[in-house]
């Protein structure tokens, strides 16, 4: 396994490590909580949970998804543009796209 390789998977594995002690469910915005924009997480069992009220958990999946990723998440997608795209390239754009104003 080359250096690359190494670091692509040590990247997958910590966002889903992350990931899965974060709120879980469908992140939308739901107006203002406050002075803040109101994000509701809602779960496949139809429950829902004020993101804000779980900062615990969903503090660290905000700062790893920071603007700062914007731009190399912004690369890699025009780069798997310019070949044959896998389709795990086709998911993220899609899920991207879905949700980006």
């Amino acid at each position: 396994m080359t250096g690359d390789e190494a670091l692509l998977r040590e990247a997958a594995d910590r966002l889903e490590r992350l990931a899965a002690r974060t709120t879980p469910g469908e992140w939308r915005p739901g107006g203002l909580l406050a002075s803040r924009p109101e994000v509701v997480a809602s779960a496949g069992d139809g429950s829902t949970e004020h993101v804000a009220e779980a900062r615990t958990r969903s503090g660290a999946w905000i700062v790893a998804l920071s603007p700062a990723l914007a731009g190399p998440l912004a690369a890699w997608l025009r780069a798997a543009a310019r070949e044959p795209a896998s389709p795990e390239a086709v998911a993220v754009a899609r899920r991207l796209v879905e949700r980006l104003p």
